[in-house]
């Protein structure tokens, strides 16, 4: 129990969060971007810039203040081009993926910042490749940028640069970017939020998956 005590108490405390969020937590049933699921996840992410609690009491700014920095890796640019380029469905082929990722991001930062803008927030958008987090040179630059965004309380919105990755050098899928992010930006705390209940052995679709009630090390995750 005071490990747990601790631990939570360790998530209070942190002061430079990076936070994930999947294409299936921003998406309607059909498929496109959700703008209402899109500004009930920035009105949540401000009142931690913002230093509010549940109950919206202030408690500071960005930095010297109670406020939160917060770095946001956002999946959905392919949702988000599937409906203006008259795509029924996500694409299966790589040169379609980026043609429907080019034109959904410029829409998806759009709505981040028309979202954040309500709360008096500029968002700053970051495009990432494997080699701005393996090469020394770009992995500094990418540190300078993300955190002079930070110290000017901007919120940078985070992706992979999709229309240019090719399946060779991908990061895969966000959660690897952003576990990358949290390492480069010197997180206190990485937040993966997912329409999935729990850490599961397997993929939760496959039948005879059981959910991990509990992780006691790395090694359990071997």
């Amino acid at each position: 129990m005071a490990a747990e005590t601790g631990l939570r108490q360790n998530v209070a405390d942190a002061r430079r969060i990076v936070v994930k969020v999947g294409s299936s937590s921003l998406t309607t049933a059909a498929g496109g971007l959700d703008a209402d699921r899109v500004d009930a996840l920035v009105d949540v992410l401000a009142r931690h810039l913002e230093g509010r609690g549940p109950g919206g009491v202030p408690g500071g700014g960005a930095r010297g203040g109670g406020g939160k920095e917060i770095v946001l890796v956002s999946s959905g640019a392919i949702a988000a081009g599937l409906a203006p380029l008259a795509l029924g469905r996500r694409p299966r082929d790589l040169a379609r993926q980026q043609a429907a990722a080019s034109v959904g991001q410029g829409l998806l930062v759009a709505r981040y910042t028309a979202s954040f803008a309500r709360h008096g927030r500029r968002v700053g958008q970051v495009l990432l490749t494997e080699d701005d987090t393996s090469r020394r040179a770009h992995y500094r630059n990418a540190y300078r940028t993300l955190d002079q965004l930070l110290a000017m309380g901007a919120v940078p919105v985070v992706n992979e640069n999709d229309t240019v990755a090719t399946d060779e050098i991908r990061f895969g899928d966000n959660d690897r970017l952003a576990a990358l992010v949290a390492h480069l930006v010197r997180a206190d705390l990485l937040v993966l939020l997912s329409d999935v209940d729990g850490l599961y052995d397997g993929d939760p679709a496959t039948p005879g998956t059981s959910r991990i009630a509990e992780v006691g090390g790395p090694a359990e995750l071997a």
